[in-house]
């Protein structure tokens, strides 16, 4: 049975990434303002920190508001069922959990924005880079989504 099988359930995703303070947190915000009410959408860290204060002022430039996230770590959604669980970095990705209901696993290696290091400039490129990157790829996802079942 496909994971989305009833047309009334709300896709769910997982966004996974190291220390869920950058990447990982775009994405959910990134997605959720895409997608709206279709999805519901998390992100955790396999070693969680605290949000980037970069990647809080590169959602902020655009319109997106994430102060109020905080890094959540991977095990508060172990046994959660999801459609797609996203690693966005590769430590993340040989760090998944299993979880149940057999949700599509897709890897993303996107560059750590938080490892760059320079001038502000140099380092809030950085973050502007890799929200460009996951708003592509997220926006390619939702579309062969939505393609592949249309009912929603």
């Amino acid at each position: 049975m496909e994971p989305m099988s009833d047309p009334e359930r709300r896709r769910r995703v997982l966004f996974l990434c190291t220390h869920n303070s950058a990447r990982s947190q775009m994405a959910e915000a990134i997605l959720r303002r895409l997608a709206g009410e279709r999805y519901e959408v998390a992100s955790a860290g396999t070693e969680p920190s605290q949000v980037h204060p970069l990647a809080i002022e590169t959602m902020a430039r655009r319109q997106v508001d994430i102060r109020g996230h905080r890094s959540k770590p991977m095990s508060e959604l172990v046994g959660e069922d999801f459609d797609y669980v996203i690693t966005v970095c590769d430590h993340a990705d040989e760090a998944c959990p299993v979880f149940p209901g057999a949700p599509r696993r897709i890897h993303w290696s996107i560059p750590d924005p938080a490892a760059v290091t320079g001038s502000r400039d140099v380092r809030l490129a950085a973050f502007d880079r890799a929200a460009s990157e996951l708003l592509t790829r997220i926006r390619d996802l939702v579309a062969l989504v939505e393609r592949r079942d249309p009912a929603e």
